[in-house]
């Protein structure tokens, strides 16, 4: 081996692990280089885990180079999963080995609990305890969300079932983090104004699959001051607020040194970042979330005035949040300090209106009325959070097409953190609860603490007794249900009253009236539905009313709907279906067709070789035409 030059790493350690012991004398040669270049060969990214393991037993030498915390473990850890090097310190003591060791067990136990989640959860939505089992593993959480994003993002349109249950397992464990941390903020005093963190809490919640942190946006905001300390050095080169560090709590006490500081801010923000109210997309949520108001540089008056609050207060200008009725403004103190107070002592800024400063009367002609004086006054971070909060939730009863109700359920969750003892909220996320199917535990325990507090709401308002009485019968009869349920319905194409069924699950289609793309994931032989939905969508007007089979089918918009048959037909351009579901009943897309997942195809058995007969005679004769 001495006389051979070597390559690369590859080449050492086959001999290695052939030839080497301690006494033979090929070896000798080797583990006499210099310690930096053997390290620098076993930290190749082409050995693996257990080349290093077969080297590090064949001589004291390479042990020794290949120890627990040294750099060839730490090599192995970091090419391995990468996305986990920003968690440990420099500075650290780290035991590499035992980290590889750890993190690899918390990704077989990852992939084992999100395989069983299909089995498990394919008939109803994952329930409020279904995620018991994840929160009793052991090992750093950390590692367990490294592997489902390691899921999640397999290359390719395969595995699509283990990515849908990994994003819902991703999505609760981050949510949970990320309100026992908001929880805790809300602890914090009265005077504790950091409003910028406080929406970026409510940011994370609801987007919580997403990169966002304070510190990321911190530095997007810093990078907006830089700008605007540049074109106030050009309006005031020996100005005080230049000279404040990142941090630095000092304010400006001269008005017109304040007001420098907004003019160099509204020219920057409104002028040349090009930031502005979002009129012509006004009730969208992301004109809520921070990360999207900095990305997009449009919002609505509150996350506009949080971000213009943010870089005033850097800047050493005292603004204050004002809940102003319909549209949230700024104030900007006037006054002398010390001296007594009234409304008209201050200007009120519109930083969803370019940072336009109004007075008194120009507040209340732009919401049209006339309000007290009591509404002008300043409101704290928790004040401020439940009006964003409120927003979300208002938005989130608007919701159509996204029948999950996601920003309804997370923005109740965010509510009820703040207040917890909302009787009106609580009864709506127990029916949203039902609605959607999310019955155990939680939800029942739900209604319990409704119950517990049946006096109060009684004594409010004695009309809501009937609400509560009515979701606990409603659940009572739910579980009395679920016990009498037995197995899962199995259609059989070949079943003599299936014979008109024409399609088949995982088959992409067309509705030949609305012109919609969608996929087929189950069907029966007649309509299903009852009297008053037949009656509503007007099914007797068609041609072989509701004595036709109907299809369940997810369409590209995000809806689930129930095609008759008559009205569907073959996509003769395949396109994927880009539904939240899809991976809920598929595990892959060919290019033509959705391969069932293993419990789909137990409830239609014989659906999948009459898809195969389907793609090849429909497919294969549009390519043949199209070759001729």
């Amino acid at each position: 081996m001495a006389a051979v030059a070597v390559d690369s790493a590859m080449e050492v350690v086959p001999a290695l692990a052939e030839e080497a012991a301690p006494e033979a004398g090929g070896l000798g040669c080797l583990v006499t280089l210099p310690g930096e270049v053997l390290e620098y060969i076993l930290c190749c990214s082409s050995l693996t885990a257990a080349d290093i393991g077969r080297v590090s037993s064949t001589c004291r030498r390479l042990r020794e180079l290949c120890q627990s915390s040294g750099k060839v473990w730490k090599e192995q850890f970091r090419v391995r999963w990468p996305s986990l090097m920003k968690h440990y310190s420099p500075t650290d003591y780290v035991n590499w080995l035992e980290e590889y060791k750890v993190r690899q067990k918390a990704g077989l136990e990852a992939r084992k609990i999100v395989a069983s989640f299909s089995k498990r959860f394919f008939s109803e939505h994952v329930p409020c305890n279904g995620f018991s089992d994840i929160e009793n593993l052991e090992g750093p959480e950390i590692f367990f969300e490294d592997e489902l994003v390691c899921i999640l993002n397999m290359e390719g349109r395969k595995a699509l079932t283990w990515k849908y249950y990994a994003k819902k397992i991703l999505y609760y464990l981050r949510q949970q983090k990320i309100l026992n941390n908001l929880k805790a903020f809300l602890q914090q005093p009265d005077d504790y104004e950091s409003y910028l963190e406080g929406a970026v809490y409510i940011d994370q919640y609801c987007n919580p699959l997403s990169d966002i942190s304070l510190k990321d946006i911190q530095a997007q905001i810093d990078s907006i001051i830089e700008l605007v300390c540049k074109t106030l050095r050009g309006i005031n080169s020996r100005h005080p607020s230049l000279a404040f560090k990142a941090g630095d709590s000092s304010m400006v006490m001269e008005i017109e040194l304040q007001s420098q500081v907004l003019d160099a801010m509204n020219y920057v923000l409104y002028d040349q970042l090009k930031f502005k109210g979002n009129r012509m997309d006004y009730y969208n949520a992301l004109n809520l979330y921070m990360h999207q108001v900095l990305i997009r540089r449009t919002g609505i008056p509150i996350s506009m005035s949080l971000l213009y609050l943010t870089i005033a207060r850097q800047l050493g200008v005292p603004l204050e949040p004002v809940n102003f009725p319909s549209h949230f403004l700024l104030r900007w103190c006037q006054g002398a300090e010390g001296a007594t107070l009234d409304i008209f002592d201050y200007i009120y800024i519109d930083a969803f209106g370019k940072g336009k400063q109004l007075t008194v009367k120009e507040c209340e002609y732009l919401i049209g009325q006339h309000v007290t004086a009591a509404l002008y006054g300043v409101v704290n971070v928790k004040k401020v959070l439940q009006r964003m909060v409120g927003n979300l939730l208002s938005l989130g009863k608007r919701e159509g097409i996204d029948q999950s109700y996601q920003l309804l359920r997370d923005s109740l969750d965010l509510y009820l953190a703040m207040y917890p003892d909302q009787v009106q909220l609580l009864l709506l996320q127990a029916r949203l609860y039902f609605h959607l199917g999310i019955w155990p535990e939680k939800s029942f325990c739900l209604v319990l603490k409704v119950l517990d507090i049946l006096q109060h709401i009684q004594t409010l308002d004695p009309g809501q007794h009937g609400a509560v009485g009515y979701l606990v019968q409603h659940t009572l009869e739910h579980i009395e249900r679920k016990k009498e349920e037995v197995g899962v319905e199995v259609k059989l194409r070949s079943d003599e009253k299936h014979r008109d069924v024409c399609y088949s699950i995982g088959l992409i289609m067309k509705h030949k009236r609305y012109g919609y793309n969608c996929v087929i994931y189950g069907w029966d032989p007649t309509c299903m539905m009852g009297h008053e939905w037949i009656r509503n969508m007007n099914v007797h007007s068609l041609p072989h009313g509701h004595h036709q089979p109907f299809y369940n089918v997810l369409v590209e918009d995000g809806s689930c709907r129930y095609a008759a048959q008559e009205n569907l037909e073959y996509n003769v351009e395949p396109q994927e279906i880009s539904h939240p579901d899809v991976g809920r009943y598929f595990s892959e897309f060919t290019g033509t067709h959705y391969i069932p997942n293993a419990e789909l195809e137990i409830r239609y058995p014989e659906d999948l070789e009459f898809v195969y007969e389907t793609v090849q005679n429909i497919y294969s004769a549009k390519k043949e035409n199209i070759d001729e």
